[in-house]
């Protein structure tokens, strides 16, 4: 096996998933940039190239078992997933989804996304993890799925978001099942917070994405006594 490490980010070719990306090149892993579109997974990587980061494109749509698994086959070793593809889905005034009127096919759509792709990156990767040495799995979550935190009224969660928010909830309790599965591996597999981030995604609302980056690449090269199955931030863990 090569002395390089390798990192595949979803949803690498912008934002955060690109600022995830950028900061695990820049400590010496080579980065499978996971795009949907081709060519902007492309361009990214060119972008990675010139400042000076190994970097190769994987077409990916997490939504598709045949895409994911043509990935896999792209990517000889693996040491680092970061699940960052994400949708919120559609919003109507101050980015709210009310529940008693939420279309049903906009939750599949997140849901589809945001939790089944999750699963299926994972267990089609999996093969490769487990060859790594010291393998790590960090999946984008966001304090919104907290239950904790969303049902207590002294804490400001935002807009009432009723596809998207469950989806992290649901993500979250997927993270834990994981690393219940894995004890006993080398495979470390946590959740990450990156807070609002300026994006497309918010409205380019928030904080940059070059900041919002650092949990997921702190969480992405944990040392092998590193935590599991745990929720963090910036500041520290975050209650379920």
């Amino acid at each position: 096996m090569s002395d390089i490490k390798t990192a595949l980010v979803t949803g690498a070719n912008k934002g955060l998933g690109y600022e995830i990306a950028a900061g695990l090149g820049a400590k010496g892993y080579r980065v499978a940039i996971g795009a949907r579109d081709a060519a902007r997974g492309e361009a990214a990587v060119k972008r990675l190239r010139e400042s000076g980061i190994d970097a190769f494109a994987v077409p990916l749509d997490v939504t598709s078992d045949r895409s994911v698994a043509e990935a896999a086959t792209l990517i000889t070793e693996l040491d680092v997933l970061v699940n960052n593809a994400g949708i919120s889905g559609p919003t109507g005034p101050g980015w709210a989804q009310d529940p008693t009127t939420l279309d049903l096919d906009v939750v599949r759509e997140v849901v589809d996304v945001n939790v089944y792709g999750v699963i299926r990156v994972i267990n089609t990767m999996l093969p490769l993890l487990r060859r790594s040495a010291s393998p790590r799995i960090v999946n984008i979550s966001s304090s919104v799925g907290s239950l904790t935190w969303q049902s207590d009224p002294a804490v400001e969660v935002g807009p009432i978001m009723a596809a998207y928010s469950p989806t992290k909830s649901y993500l979250n309790a997927v993270t834990v099942h994981y690393a219940r599965q894995l004890a006993g591996t080398n495979i470390l597999i946590n959740a990450a917070c990156p807070g609002l981030v300026a994006t497309d995604f918010t409205g380019f609302q928030g904080r940059s994405p070059q900041e919002a980056a650092a949990t997921a690449i702190r969480l992405a090269t944990l040392p092998d006594d590193g935590p599991t199955g745990a929720f963090y931030n910036d500041e520290g863990v975050i209650p379920w």
